[in-house]
């Protein structure tokens, strides 16, 4: 077993561990988390003109955006919702057209808006203890 063979074994249970006791607003952290770091990721293939481990990273950020915004509560949420839901439409067409373009600076407006979003989903997390 390589190292990084046990490292994915060992984030992999730690992630279980974590999901299994998470509140909905932890959940939303954690993928949001976890789509950040994929950004990082998908922004070095970008750079090191690694076009097909950027194209596999750009799927995993838009499946992790999709799966945010499809959590998204539109009957009790009113216009913060649909702004999110926006938001995240926004953040996953500018992620198509990085891939497409090979442009790193659309990967870095989406890092800035989903870490705006990050900020309010810990304010909300705050506030309800």
């Amino acid at each position: 077993m390589s190292y990084s063979d046990a490292y994915s074994d060992y984030h992999s249970v730690n992630l279980d561990a974590q999901t299994a006791r998470a509140s909905p607003v932890e959940l939303v952290l954690l993928l949001t988390d976890g789509l950040l770091d994929e950004l990082a990721r998908a922004r070095g293939h970008i750079v090191g003109k690694r076009y097909e481990q950027k194209a596999v990273s750009i799927d995993k950020c838009v499946e992790i955006i999709n799966g945010l915004s499809s959590s998204l509560d539109f009957e009790q949420g009113g216009d913060v919702v649909e702004n999110l839901a926006t938001l995240y439409d926004f953040c996953a067409a500018r992620l198509h057209g990085a891939g497409i373009k090979m442009d790193p600076a659309m990967l870095d407006e989406v890092v800035e808006i989903l870490g705006t979003i990050r900020q309010g989903w810990i304010g909300v997390q705050a506030r309800n203890g």
